[in-house]
């Protein structure tokens, strides 16, 4: 294995061309997934093996129209293909993968490279629909005229995958020839100046770091070079456009030799149901029914592989607690880290369900149509028409709904979409809504058939969805981020998905989740652990205090239940609790709605939990009906009344609807923007707008 070469091979091509599930024929499981330094942009590489002593690692590139970049995710293409950035290394051969049916602008992108004189390929995939579609390509004439390999694929059936591998093995006989003498058509004095500067590359190179100088990391140097050419922005446009325009007058005459299409021969439904699915009607009435389709089989197949995990691990956790010897180790294993990894693994089924479907709504075509149905409306607050699956979505849980933002191509929307996800009713908030709405609001009818109670949950729903289209139009407006892209969608044909790649992405994203967010929340559970079960003197005597302060013995029969109460108001977050009374009084709570804010930024629903230790409710199994009553009997030391009277009620609903109370949540925006500053603006903002709102609440309602 000494002797063995590894070499370095981009996947490159038009989005919707069949890309990535190419390279998951190439590589299999073989893959890695990780950030391009720097950039908050995911890449995908993947190992393959070619021949005993040569492998290749495959780099899957971001989709792109061309080598002129409107996104961050763009610009990833360019600077591996230039070679700008010092921590991107420089690849061997590039594969170009274009669709059948979108030849001609595909090749678009297949000359700019080949001008850059990098050893190329073109893979011209979703071959087994030539003979349906009418077409007939002349493949050895085509080679001929693009100097290059030609290999026809289909990443679907798997057809075509060894021969690609055979012209992969071969990169070194790859041909260098560019596709046309450009230079010489567009300005030569131009770009025999440029080619003095740059002698060292070729001349198209120098070219595209002039026109996309502001999308490349270039050093001080090379910096100045490029602006001695940027003296006239017109002169500048002006190349552009005759560039473009002479490429695909080169591009026309080589297909006119290679390329023919029978319509009469064509046996295609895709007209016939665009007509149906791009409807300016139906096809937002067929768009909702999908993604009603498509929460409810995420809420509700979900629900039992979640509850037997829950149980699982619930259960182990009452079993380790049991049977070990008392102690920190125990308490920390039984109340620290089962709970943590139950915590991740437990999010496993609506991930892998909710990818799914958007896997298959990818695969089929269909989620193409969505966008161009829904990215008019959405664009106009600030998100792409791909914001709307997120939005949805989050409605289950926010977690997996932010690692479908992926799909938004635009860096601007995409980030736009992660922040204000978290502002839609997840099922995270039901518990603490059902036992505040059951408080605070009567169960009266409306018209005779409403519920009021069943109202006021509706109306948190719309709340949710409200806020986060206002805020995504406010952020659209504030946030100075570039990277908004053009509104430039492909359509392409619909298509039976694939099951290997649709397994590939479920478990992708899975293993992303648990591997990637899933440290980061087993550490956070560990510290809630660790603030919960510690204290300073009060908490280390509380036995001892609590026959003092309280005349209560070991022998009463609420022994337990006060000391666990006792502890948990003298432990650390105890005293967080207390310290924070100040702040959160105007709001109408108390300490221990203190702590149960606090405990509840691990996951909201730990609100009821909280609440039920706190008011002595013995068995953390018993009916909520016995905690709804003890909070119900609780009262205002300071007003002789009900603390949960309706302004205390519907200001805690206020609040949880707009605060981030969730660490997972928090993990997997900071994973998925790979900085801290998205995830504090979240919590904070969303903080912030929450403690107003129910401030406002209360002193209305008191």
């Amino acid at each position: 294995m000494g002797n063995v070469k590894t070499i370095k091979v981009a996947l490159v091509g038009n989005p919707n061309t069949g890309k990535t599930s190419l390279f998951n024929q190439l590589t299999g499981l073989k893959q890695k997934v990780g950030n391009y330094p720097g950039i908050t942009v995911e890449k995908k590489t993947g190992k393959l093996i070619l021949n005993q002593e040569l492998h290749a690692t495959l780099i899957d590139l971001p989709g792109t129209y061309s080598l002129n970049p409107n996104s961050i995710d763009e610009n990833i293409v360019l600077e591996t293909l230039l070679h700008t950035a010092d921590s991107l290394d420089e690849v061997d051969l590039v594969v170009v993968i274009a669709d059948i049916e979108n030849l001609k602008r595909n090749l678009l992108l297949f000359s700019q490279i080949k001008d850059l004189e990098i050893p190329a390929i073109l893979a011209v995939n979703m071959s087994d629909v030539m003979t349906n579609k009418g077409i007939i390509l002349d493949l050895p004439k085509l080679e001929e005229l693009l100097q290059s390999k030609v290999v026809l694929v289909s990443a679907r059936k798997g057809d075509g995958i060894e021969r690609l591998k055979e012209e992969i093995a071969n990169y070194d006989r790859a041909d260098r020839a560019p596709f046309a003498d450009m230079a010489s058509r567009i300005d030569q004095s131009f770009f025999d100046e440029l080619k003095k500067v740059f002698p060292e590359k070729p001349v198209y190179h120098a070219w595209l770091k002039v026109t996309q100088t502001g999308a490349l990391r270039l050093n001080n140097e090379e910096q100045t070079k490029i602006d001695s050419f940027k003296t006239s922005k017109e002169l500048i446009k002006k190349h552009q456009h005759k560039e473009t325009v002479l490429r695909y007058q080169k591009i026309n005459e080589i297909l006119k030799q290679t390329y023919k299409q029978d319509i009469t021969k064509a046996k295609d439904l895709r007209s016939k149901l665009d007509r149906i699915l791009t409807h300016r009607i139906f096809g937002y009435v067929i768009f909702a029914l999908i993604l009603f389709l498509v929460f409810q089989s995420v809420f509700d197949w979900a629900s039992y592989p979640m509850d037997l995990i829950d149980t699982f691990f619930a259960n182990l956790s009452s079993w380790v607690d049991s049977h070990l010897p008392e102690g920190v180790f125990t308490s920390l294993l039984a109340d620290g880290i089962i709970p943590g990894i139950g915590g991740i693994v437990i999010f496993i089924p609506q991930i892998a369900i909710l990818f799914l479907f958007v896997a298959i709504l990818e695969e089929s075509g269909y989620m193409s149509r969505v966008v161009f149905l829904m990215d008019k409306i959405m664009r106009k607050f600030g998100m792409s028409g791909k914001s709307v699956v997120p939005l949805i979505s989050g409605t289950a849980c926010a977690i997996p709904a932010i690692m479908s933002a992926r799909n938004i191509n635009g860096w601007k929307e995409r980030l736009i979409t992660i922040l204000v996800t978290p502002f839609t009713t997840c099922s995270a908030r039901l518990p603490v809504y059902a036992i505040i709405i059951a408080l605070v609001v009567p169960p009266k009818r409306v018209l005779g058939f409403f519920g009021l109670q069943g109202l006021t949950l509706f109306a948190l729903y719309l709340l949710g969805f409200a806020s986060a289209i206002i805020t995504g139009y406010f952020l659209h407006k504030v946030l100075k981020v570039k990277g908004q892209s053009l509104f430039l969608i492909e359509m392409p044909n619909y298509k039976l998905p694939s099951v290997k790649n649709i397994f590939y992405t479920v478990y992708e994203k899975s293993k992303a989740f648990v591997f990637g967010a899933g440290k980061i929340i087993l550490a956070i559970s560990i510290i809630l652990w660790f603030l919960a079960s510690n204290g300073p003197g009060n908490f280390k005597n509380a036995e001892l205090n609590l026959q003092k302060e309280l005349s209560i013995s070991p022998s009463d029969e609420n022994y337990e239940n006060e000391l666990a109460s006792y502890k948990l108001e003298n432990s650390y977050i105890g005293v967080m609790g207390k310290a924070i009374e100040p702040v959160i009084s105007p709001l109408g709570y108390d300490w221990k709605i203190g702590i149960a804010l606090i405990s509840s930024f691990a996951a909201r629903e730990v609100f009821v939990g909280t609440l039920a230790t706190i008011y002595s409710v013995g068995d953390q199994d018993e009916e909520v009906s016995t905690i709804k009553q003890k909070m119900a009997n609780e009262i205002n030391p300071v007003t002789g009344e009900k603390r949960f009277n309706l302004a205390v009620g519907m200001s805690l609903l206020v609040f949880y609807a707009f605060a981030l109370q969730c660490m997972s949540t928090l993990a997997i925006v900071k994973k998925e923007t790979n900085s801290w500053r998205w995830p504090l603006l979240q919590i904070l903002g969303m903080g912030l707008i929450a403690y107003v709102t129910a401030w406002i609440t209360f002193n209305l309602l008191s």
